[in-house]
């Protein structure tokens, strides 16, 4: 009889791994464009579990752009500029809190005295260095704060804050740093946690590199980041290797087997870590690819969708869903959707009729809600997306939805924005290389 009970168990428990997979398989999306302040282009880069999504959008004349905040699908909250209405910021990863702390940067309205372009310029709407001091900053209940470097430097970067309130990113010391390219950075910088209270912590880089960086940090205050060499501050030599901090003590998490480009974008509170990484045999390249990471499984490839030449993932959730960007094939840009045990799909192919097409997506909340940015060829708008899942009947309806086919021209701005968009290869615009 236990025999005969426990093989009906499990042949339930079969139907419902199979019901569960049939459901993952079904799911599709509804994408709501979100509005913008006035000019054509806008990127969601931010969302968390109550349904706030942030990034930018580009002012009136597409020349400026500033940190924008959307609740629900409203129209979007301008966060405003430490360096005033004309100055330029954005929420550039996704931040992930539910506290109602918002994490960026801005250009300020100081010359920098080292002439440097830092970090910052890539992800900001005029797309060039602009000479100006740029700081990360903390935005609470209508508050924009600058983040300060450490003594001695002038700049900061903030990327991600947790729900304990802590920040991280980077920041300037006043080291003038020898593995630094002058014609670009000067001083060395240190990944760095603001605590609530002001304090700031060093994360230390690994031994033998001068450099490190910060991109995210988990309710555990796990945080995870770059080591290496000082170069430009936006890749490439600085980020030499993939680190995770506990306690303030880095660890190499690991590779593809390139020397540069090895970035983790984003950590989720099970420690699940996801990037990008240079495989081997591709140095001097930017052919990095999607990568996904845990304690107990090591780095696991995710690649590139079929044709493209590069892809990084942006964002994971809770139930290690991960978005990200897929680019360089015959669709130039793409956001994909991967979840364990499948293989990287085209988002653009699981999206309802009507829908714009989603050029690349940078976070994922745990309702499964897809934050990124969209173009409209019929209007040449790139806007701010968030995409629904809907699922079942809904989404057998909606199966013919998307075709991942990329229609109509990118604007010359749009597609040198997208090329600078995760900030690794601003210097490879007009190189040949997609």
């Amino acid at each position: 009889m236990r025999s005969k009970i426990f093989t009906i168990v499990a042949a339930m428990a079969l139907l419902a791994l199979a019901a569960s997979a049939r459901l993952a398989a079904q799911t599709n999306y509804t994408v709501v464009r979100l509005g913008a302040l006035g000019g054509t282009q806008g990127a969601a880069n931010s969302i968390n579990d109550r349904g706030w999504a942030a990034g930018f959008a580009n002012q009136e004349g597409d020349s400026v752009g500033h940190a924008a905040l959307w609740v629900g699908a409203s129209q979007p909250t301008d966060l405003g500029a430490l360096g005033g209405p004309n100055s330029n910021s954005a929420v550039a990863w996704p931040v992930k809190n539910n506290i109602g702390l918002v994490v960026g940067i801005s250009d300020t309205a100081e010359d920098n005295p080292l002439g440097e372009a830092f970090s910052c310029w890539p992800f900001f709407t005029p797309g060039a260095p602009t000479g100006k001091i740029c700081k990360g900053f903390r935005w609470v209940n209508g508050v924009m704060t600058p983040l300060p470097p450490f003594p001695g430097g002038y700049n900061s970067y903030a990327t991600g804050a947790n729900n304990r309130g802590q920040v991280v990113g980077w920041a300037e010391n006043g080291v003038h740093d020898p593995t630094c390219n002058p014609a670009f950075q000067v001083l060395q910088f240190r990944a760095v946690i603001w605590q609530p209270n002001g304090q700031m912590q060093e994360l230390p880089p690994l031994p033998g590199d001068s450099t490190s960086a910060a991109t995210a940090i988990n309710d555990k205050g796990q945080v995870v980041g770059i080591s290496g060499a000082c170069g430009i501050a936006v890749g490439g030599v600085s980020a030499a290797h993939s680190v995770l901090w506990e306690n303030g003590v880095p660890t190499n998490i690991g590779d593809l087997g390139g020397h540069t480009w090895n970035t983790p974008t984003a950590i989720n509170d099970q420690g699940t870590v996801v990037g990008f990484s240079l495989p081997a045999g591709q140095d001097g390249t930017r052919n990095y690819e999607a990568f996904l990471w845990t304690k107990a499984g090591g780095i696991q490839r995710l690649g590139k969708l079929p044709g493209d030449i590069r892809a990084g993932a942006f964002g994971v959730n809770e139930k290690n869903q991960v978005v990200g960007l897929s680019r360089g094939g015959p669709y130039l840009f793409r956001a994909f959707i991967w979840q364990s045990g499948g293989v990287l799909t085209d988002l653009n192919t699981l999206t309802v009729p009507g829908s714009p097409f989603l050029l690349y997506a940078n976070d994922i909340n745990d309702a499964g809600e897809i934050a990124g940015q969209a173009f409209d060829p019929s209007t040449s708008e790139a806007p701010a997306f968030v995409a629904f899942p809907v699922a079942g009947r809904a989404a057998a309806a909606a199966h013919a939805g998307g075709s991942g086919a990329q229609t109509g021209a990118l604007p010359e701005r749009l597609r040198q924005q997208l090329q600078r968009r995760p900030g690794l290869d601003p210097f490879g615009i007009g190189s040949g290389q997609k």
